[in-house]
């Protein structure tokens, strides 16, 4: 096992072209981290780069105590699952996974012993003499995983490694990585664009936009308080619901809002670095923009548009007259009186509510 240490890492294609921007970070030894963002975000590419399968064009790469930025991948002590399963087909399983050890010159009864040892982990012992043709998306990759154990790695690397499976295939592999990581105890970092393996698999979460780490948490750390708008609004299904407001009173630990059409609300939030009149951007979570009960005060008129069954919950999308955006509300499955058309009250409670500033920076909330 070793710790991953990034130092002002930066990759450039071109002079031009600048795909990583003076990127740190400090891994720990036996965490699971999660890189998560979207498409083109540079996320793979840090990935590659911690595998020696990049150049690094500037900064410094420590795997463990020692500088690896000039160190081949294959002397770097990590193990690397891409998202294709890349098996050879006129191998057995067993002679799948041993194969690395087999071109590094490994006896056959160490091998031997290395792939029982992993296909043991990963229960798939009665799988050694099948072919991969015979085997199911979620037992591929099983295999590929096992093929990487055996090298018995400092650092496992993953790239989207569950993204060729269906739904319920990705569900029960997540539950068998978490479980792998608990077993093992080896550093391991993940790539994923989908936020809810993000969330359900990591010890820290790391989301990348544009080349830059925008902000590294836990993932309930992450949830409650995002650190800007990008991230506030990439976690989270659905995604938070972000209203353009203005600024209109500052008190001791509460901001006071307006929204179109004079519709006042408060956050709280330490929001003393703004001023009246400021341009922000009020956040706040479906779970926690509820239906009034009553006349209770405060609440805000609005109108169902849509309504999605989902079994334990109802989504409801919602339209507040005079302000642009579709919100969304998440209500327990068993109400039941809400259609299309009706005419409704929500509120936003105050201690649920987060702030934004001009820039996209969140303000400190108030426990």
């Amino acid at each position: 096992m070793a710790s991953v240490t990034l130092k002002n890492i930066t990759k450039n294609y071109t002079k031009d072209i600048t795909v990583i921007k003076n990127v740190s970070l400090e891994i720990k030894d036996g965490e699971f981290i999660v890189f998560v963002g979207p498409s083109g975000c540079g996320k793979s590419t840090m990935l590659r780069m911690i595998a020696g399968l990049e150049d690094i064009t500037g900064g410094e790469l420590y795997i463990g105590d020692a500088l690896a930025n000039d160190v081949h991948a294959s002397k770097r002590g990590i193990a690397m699952v891409f998202q294709s399963y890349a098996l050879y087909p006129h191998m057995t399983v067993a002679e799948n996974m041993g194969f690395a050890l087999k071109l590094a010159g490994v006896p056959k009864t160490e091998i031997d012993q290395r792939v029982r040892k992993a296909a043991e982990i990963l229960q798939t012992t009665h799988l050694l003499e099948r072919k991969p043709k015979a085997l199911s998306g979620g037992q591929r990759q099983r295999v590929a995983i096992g093929r990487a154990i055996v090298r018995n790695p400092k650092v496992f690397l993953f790239d989207e490694p569950l993204s060729n499976l269906d739904a319920a295939l990705r569900l029960n592999m997540r539950v068998e990585l978490s479980k792998l990581h608990q077993d093992l105890k080896t550093t391991m970092i993940y790539v994923t664009h989908d936020q809810v393996e993000a969330m359900t698999l990591a010890d820290r979460i790391v989301v990348f936009n544009a080349g830059i780490i925008q902000q590294v948490g836990s993932p309930l750390e992450m949830y409650e308080n995002p650190s800007n708008l990008f991230v506030a609004g990439f976690l989270g299904s659905p995604t938070m619901n972000l209203l353009e407001a203005q600024l209109v009173g500052l008190e001791q630990g509460v901001a006071v809002v307006r929204l179109p059409k004079g519709i006042t609300l408060k956050a709280s939030v330490e929001a003393s670095r703004g001023k009246v009149g400021d341009k922000v951007t009020l956040g706040i979570r479906p779970e926690h923009l509820r239906l009034a009960v009553g006349d209770e005060a405060g609440a805000v008129p609005a109108r169902v548009d849509l309504i999605e069954h989902l079994g334990d919950h109802i989504l409801a999308y919602i339209e507040i007259p005079g302000i642009n955006e579709i919100l969304s509300v998440k209500v327990a499955g068993n109400v039941t009186n809400l259609k299309y058309g009706d005419a409704i009250r929500v509120v936003f409670p105050e201690k649920n509510c987060l702030l934004f500033d001009a820039e996209g920076l969140a303000f400190k909330r108030v426990a």
